[in-house]
């Protein structure tokens, strides 16, 4: 498996040769265009350099993929990509209506089209068959290190086949007369600029207001946690993502008599099953719970229950003058449904009756509202083995 350095340079050659080609192609373009009197020629070639807009954010989410997180960005810097997607977006939509509205214009005045000549149809099939070959060569690397963001700029090149093919239609329609082609070609290349902008804008729009991922992805995740032995619940699972990266948090369920280590180990092992399952995966937090709470909000925002100094000096009030009290030896406490459990560990040979002892002891406590009630757990001495 490469490491993310390796993917880091792979992605950073062929997004450096696709910045290559798509400026030299939409430098050729918009010259020969021009010369001809090609409006769908030059509108491709604008679209060519709108390519270079995808290929830096694939060089910048690349980039800012290894910077880790700093004193002052706890997140690190994904949303700064976000932002600048949003303003890159909206330049390409702008550019789209310039092309569709001056090539209407044109339509609409009906003026003369000198047929582009075959020189112009050449260079269109020249520029079709490299963006096809930049397709395959893109997808091949992205499939190589498992990069989902690069696989998607090598279909981004297929579409550019398309509106060059229809470019292709056009220029060959204008050479044999049909000039209207031309005109309406390059409408056609216009709104695949603005889908261009319009998808940036969307998907970067969808991040800013932390859209959750797909209610699929969020369910094979659940199974994925569930299948965790020690996992009775997952609830409060809530994702979002931030340049191509996944963010997660969950809440795990688990027994409330294991140890604290226990349950926290659990939770280690749905993290790391997890990010095995899903690699965009950047950020898990998740929380142990004790029992299922789903749908109740929030328990800090509610009055909380005593913790142990309050509990142990409100049950010394009551319980110091029994005989039994001197014969306790810890106390463990489970909150569970709104209450305390008090469990009462003795030592193991103990003369007190545990029935007895959690009779006497309820009885001097049943006058406090958090107390559920009590158990007795006797603790056995550890024998050390000797010497052979």
């Amino acid at each position: 498996m490469q490491t993310n350095p390796d993917k880091h340079q792979a992605t950073r050659r062929v997004t450096f040769l696709s910045l290559g080609v798509n400026t030299l192609l939409g430098i050729v373009k918009i010259i020969v265009g021009w010369i001809v009197g090609s409006a769908a020629l030059v509108a491709d070639g604008l679209h060519s350099f709108s390519d270079l807009v995808t290929d830096g954010f694939v060089l910048a989410a690349s980039h800012y993929g290894h910077q880790g997180p700093d004193h002052d960005h706890h997140y690190g810097h994904g949303r700064i990509e976000t932002l600048a997607t949003l303003f890159l977006g909206s330049v390409l939509i702008f550019v789209a209506g310039a092309i569709a509205w001056s090539s209407l214009e044109r339509l609409l005045s009906a003026a003369e089209i000198p047929p582009p000549g075959y020189w112009a149809i050449l260079l269109t099939a020249f520029a079709l068959l490299t963006k096809e070959w930049l397709f395959h060569l893109t997808r091949r690397v992205a499939r190589r290190i498992g990069s989902k963001m690069l696989e998607a700029n090598a279909w981004h090149h297929r579409s550019d086949v398309l509106s060059t093919g229809v470019v292709m239609v056009a220029l060959v329609g204008s050479q044999f007369g049909a000039a209207w082609i031309d005109t309406l070609a390059a409408v056609v290349v216009g709104l695949l600029v603005g889908k261009v902008g319009w998808d940036l804008l969307w998907e970067s729009g969808r991040e800013l207001v932390d859209t959750a991922l797909p209610v699929a992805t969020q369910e094979g995740m659940r199974e994925v946690a569930m299948s965790v032995p020690g996992v009775e619940g997952i609830h409060d699972l809530r994702t979002r993502q931030s340049a191509g990266h996944t963010m997660l948090d969950l809440h795990v369920v688990v027994s409330p008599r294991i140890s604290v280590s226990e349950g926290h180990e659990i939770g280690n092992e749905v993290s790391r099953r997890l990010r095995r399952a899903y690699p965009a995966l950047t950020d898990l937090t998740f929380h142990i719970d004790p029992e299922d709470d789903a749908g109740e909000g929030d328990p800090s925002r509610f009055p909380g229950l005593p913790l142990r100094p309050d509990v142990e000096d409100a049950l010394a009030r009551r319980w110091a003058t029994l005989d039994v009290w001197q014969e306790i030896r810890d106390l463990e406490l489970h909150y569970l449904e709104g209450e305390v459990i008090v469990v009462v560990c003795l030592e193991e040979k103990s003369p007190f009756d545990s029935a007895e002892v959690i009779r006497r002891l309820e009885a001097r406590a049943s006058d406090i509202d958090w107390f559920s009630h009590v158990e007795v757990r006797r603790l056995a001495h550890a024998t050390v083995p000797s010497a052979s």
